[in-house]
């Protein structure tokens, strides 16, 4: 009978500590098992060494994505850390190349910095496709993803509420499951 009882209590040990073995552990009554607590933001880096004449520019348009949506955070990436978005400054037409929602390749181009467009703007607007919005041309210059049919005297680098909302819902729930974000192939939004 001795040894049933130190077998039994051995196995619920066991069981027990599994999650903690696991890497699953979870705080008993911690913040983010409350029903109304919000969810942690997803954490996105971005490395914006390429953007040359651009760099404030992009890292204006993160902190402007960061004061505007909860679900998801824009951080520059550490040195050595490889980011989520990768920022380019070249000479065509800014655009951006989605590999899935989080991640992928942003162009900030002088054609339309040449033209007269807002850098802020095209920054906003350019890492907005990769937190999944798409172009919604034409537009008012109060719609971020109007891009550049909004004019060049458009230099709202904002999303509207509209597109705010639309961000929030492509990250709910992507803190605790980034792979649940993941779209299956690579598109590229020219504007």
């Amino acid at each position: 009978m001795h040894v049933r009882t130190l077998t039994g209590s051995l196995a619920a040990t066991l069981l027990m500590s599994l999650p903690l073995l696991s890497g699953q552990a979870a705080a008993a009554g911690s913040p983010a098992d409350a029903p109304d607590s919000p969810a942690a933001a997803r954490v996105l880096t971005y490395d914006a060494s390429g953007s040359a004449e651009f760099r404030s520019a992009v890292d204006r348009g993160a902190e402007i994505w960061n004061e505007s949506v909860g679900g998801a955070e824009l951080r520059p990436a550490a040195a050595g850390q490889q980011a989520n978005i990768r920022v380019l400054a070249d000479d065509g037409w800014p655009r951006a190349l989605t590999t899935s929602l989080g991640n992928g390749t942003v162009w900030i181009g002088r054609e339309a910095v040449n033209e007269g467009h807002n850098t802020v703007r095209i920054s906003s607007h350019e890492l907005g496709h990769i937190l999944g919005l798409p172009d919604r041309k034409p537009g008012p210059c109060s719609s971020l993803m109007s891009g550049a049919s909004a004019g060049t005297e458009c230099t709202n680098p904002y999303p509207n509420a509209a597109e705010k909302a639309e961000v929030e819902d492509n990250f709910a729930g992507a803190a605790a499951s980034p792979s649940a974000v993941a779209r299956s192939a690579p598109v590229l939004v020219a504007g």
